[in-house]
């Protein structure tokens, strides 16, 4: 009985099941199959025990033909076993493909969930914890499937086919029986409970330790720029020496299961063979015992041990199983991100001043609204007293209104948390607002389908993510049935091209590792042409070349520059010199605009603008 490593309960056991059985009872014939094998597994195991007595007693007897009894004998109990080991195949390997069958429908659930959740709800939970759901809670269902569901109605019916047999045999050892049985269940239950207590902490120690390992791996740069090593090190003996001290106390209790079980199982046995030998010599309250019933019910002796130990550490394992399905059942019940809109973003072209919708792609772009009337996308984005908070006790805008007519730039300057991302956040709709309205062009954004409203906006982040792939997959992100022409040109106008071809492969360079082989700089002229390769009317550059050296920005600028031709621009900008030729100027505190206008009108002001640009001001 090895030590089964104890997961918490689920807290809403009978609802985790419910909905774990709607995910079985989508393979009903499989699991009917399962059924049936289980117990004809489970019976053949007992009819073959049971039927030693018959078989002994017709040999032992003076006047019997024993070659032929023992033949008889030796193909019926062949029979039975051999339906038992074909049934006990068959079901293992239903329950192998149902149990990797269930994994992938929850997992592919998992994932369509995750995708569909808004943001706010990764702002409140680490990559950690989500990573978590696909990899140990779903290790712990495809465990517990895979070790415990069948064997676990196995047991249950050896168990109570064990105890009528045994009863059926002779009664009067069976209470005899009985009490040792309950000595080792409530043993055994005891001890399960206090190695689960200790199994939940060695879990935490693991985790936190783990937690700290991969923490020490990702900052292993600043770990040697800081000479950290030796506090590291100290951190992390400190931790290992409580989860060996943990895990010694959890393996301690689980291990004494087994010399105990072992022990009481001998000294039944022992007892069992003694009284049942008097029994056959001297009969007790009318029960006497033949050769064949002692000789079988020492056998249901010995095997009685095994599935009660089984049924227990089973069930704990089904449970551990159960407590992953909640956690995965949590992530799967999370509410979607709303999206009531319902006009739509479609192709379309002009025809004597008309918009007409079209299939093919046009890069010319309306709203299509419930009516089917069509206005066309021309990127004319508006706030009105716009309040937002992602707390509701921690405003970020406050009454705020802006203007950008299709074609204009621009630029948002302010402090950390003075609400610059925030508008650029509110602009996708990756967060509802609490009070005021946005439209585009005339349209309030809660109408526009969310799919579409993004469709229409690029966007360039500070922070770059680069997917696993080819630099080329990468660029063509932004645009995915775009042609390797495309894709050049993109890379050119991000002045891209160059350091690309200068890569061993190009334009088909692997990248993995969120582009750890590419520098900064780098990986932020692959973002911006993965922008502009998607051609979209509206831009979001999100201090899109903050990472990148000053000759380096003059290229891209250039480039930029031809890209914001003729489209609607909002700009996040440390480096004021990227939005001289912006036609607004915001400059955010606390969520509010204290100063807008051009370059020139704002430094003509000599507010706080003027003090950013000339120096005797620094944003923070």
């Amino acid at each position: 009985m090895p030590p089964i490593l104890q997961s918490k309960r689920p807290t809403n056991l009978k609802g985790t099941l419910k909905k774990f059985l709607k995910y079985l009872g989508k393979h009903k014939f499989l699991l009917l199959i399962v059924a049936v094998l289980v117990t004809l597994s489970a019976l053949a195991n007992l009819l073959g025990t049971f039927m030693f007595q018959p078989i002994i007693d017709e040999f032992a007897d003076p006047n019997s033909n024993k070659f032929n009894i023992l033949w008889q004998g030796i193909l019926l109990e062949a029979s039975i076993y051999f339906v038992g080991a074909l049934s006990t195949l068959g079901y293992t390997q239903i329950m192998i493909y149902l149990a990797q069958k269930v994994i992938y429908e929850l997992r592919r659930d998992m994932f369509s969930k995750m995708e569909t959740l808004p943001l706010s709800y990764f702002d409140h939970q680490t990559h950690g914890q989500i990573m978590s759901n696909y990899t140990n809670d779903i290790d712990m269902l495809a465990d517990a499937m895979n070790n415990a569901f069948a064997m676990l109605i196995s047991n249950f019916i050896q168990i109570v086919g064990l105890f009528v047999l045994i009863y059926i045999l002779n009664w009067l050892l069976s209470i005899l029986c009985t009490i040792f049985y309950i000595i080792i269940f409530i043993y055994v239950v005891n001890a399960s409970k206090k190695a689960k207590r200790n199994f939940e902490k060695q879990q935490e120690a693991m985790a936190k330790l783990n937690g700290f390992v991969e923490e020490s791996l990702a900052g292993q740069k600043v770990v040697k720029v800081f000479n950290h090593e030796q506090a590291n090190i100290a951190t992390f003996m400190e931790q290992n020496k409580f989860l060996q001290q943990v895990g010694e106390n959890a393996l301690r209790y689980s291990f004494s299961m087994v010399p105990f079980v072992v022990s009481i199982s001998y000294i039944n046995y022992a007892v069992v063979a003694i009284i049942g030998a008097l029994l056959s010599i001297h009969p007790l309250f009318g029960v006497t015992f033949s050769v064949g019933g002692i000789s079988a019910y020492l056998v249901f002796v010995r095997q009685a041990t095994m599935p009660i130990n089984q049924f227990t550490q089973q069930a704990n394992l089904l449970l551990g199983g159960m407590a992953g399905a909640e956690r995965i059942f949590k992530l799967i019940d999370e509410h979607e991100e709303i999206d009531d809109g319902n006009i739509t973003l479609v192709n379309v072209k002009e025809n004597n001043g008309n918009l007409i919708e079209v299939n093919e792609k046009t890069n010319l772009w309306a709203w299509k609204k419930a009516d089917d009337t069509l206005v066309k996308l021309k990127g004319d984005v508006r706030f009105y007293n716009v309040d937002f908070a992602y707390y509701e006790d921690k405003p970020i805008l406050t009454d705020l209104s802006l203007y950008a007519k299709p074609g204009q730039k621009i630029a948002f300057v302010g402090s950390t948390g003075a609400g610059k991302t925030t508008i650029t956040n509110l602009i996708n709709r990756f967060y509802e607002i609490n009070n005021g309205t946005i439209t585009y062009d005339g349209l309030d954004i809660k109408n526009i389908k969310k799919s579409d409203l993004r469709q229409s906006l690029g966007i360039v982040l500070q922070d770059t993510h680069l997917f696993t792939g080819t630099i080329k997959d990468n660029i063509k992100y932004g645009k995915l049935d775009a042609t390797d022409d495309e894709v050049i040109l993109a890379a050119k106008l991000a002045n891209a091209d160059s350091f690309i071809k200068r890569l061993p492969d190009g334009y088909n360079t692997y990248i993995k590792s969120d582009g750890a082989n590419l520098s900064q700089g780098q990986r932020q002229l692959l973002s911006i042409a993965r922008a502009m390769i998607a051609d979209l009317p509206v831009l979001i550059l999100d201090e899109a070349t903050s990472s990148i050296d000053t000759r380096t920005e003059a290229l891209v600028e250039k480039g930029m520059d031809k890209l914001m031709e003729g489209r609607t621009v909002f700009m996040i900008a440390h480096r004021l010199s990227t939005i001289k030729n912006a036609n607004a100027i915001m400059v955010l505190d606390h969520g509010k605009i204290i100063e807008r206008g051009t370059h020139d009108e704002l430094l003509a002001k000599h507010g706080v603008y003027y003090q950013l640009y000339t120096g005797a001001l620094e944003l923070d």
